[in-house]
């Protein structure tokens, strides 16, 4: 049952909405720079990150975003720091097993869910780091079409 409703002489609302997830100006932002993860950003002041998986072992949010134990990072905020980890994933738009044409799997990254992944703030204000991976490992298995049967 809908919660729309219609008076007066006004157009139909079917309650959707024009927009298209991944087109605005600030996804637009956030999809560059993520491509642009492990690029020099010169005299920026970037922090350092530690990624730590929080859920339990058994967490069912596992099943739909592999994890990768614990990553640091450079980047310039928390969120970022999400993104720069996330970046570093393998995406359906990068192999030939896109569900639908332009969707992208970067979002589902269990680096973006605060229920498996924390972060915490290590180090601050630093001049000599590049922005992406400082340590750790991130898999690229997490497509189940290209992992190995």
């Amino acid at each position: 049952m809908s919660n729309v409703s219609r008076t007066g002489k006004e157009e139909i609302n079917n309650a959707t909405s024009p927009t298209t997830f991944g087109k605005s100006v600030e996804s637009q932002a956030q999809i560059q720079d993520a491509a642009e993860a492990s690029r020099d950003a010169g005299d920026e002041m970037l922090n350092i990150y530690r990624l730590e998986p929080i859920a339990a072992p058994d967490d069912p949010r596992w099943d739909n975003a592999p994890g990768h134990g614990i990553v640091v990072v450079a980047a310039r905020t928390p969120g970022d720091a999400r993104i720069v980890a996330a970046a570093r994933e393998l995406d359906f738009m990068e192999v030939d097993a896109a569900p639908a044409e332009d969707v992208t799997t970067a979002n589902a990254s269990a680096f973006r869910d605060d229920k498996l992944y924390t972060v915490i703030e290590v180090d601050r204000n630093r001049r000599d780091i590049k922005r992406g991976i400082v340590e750790g490992t991130v898999s690229v298995d997490t497509i189940r079409s290209v992992e190995p049967d």
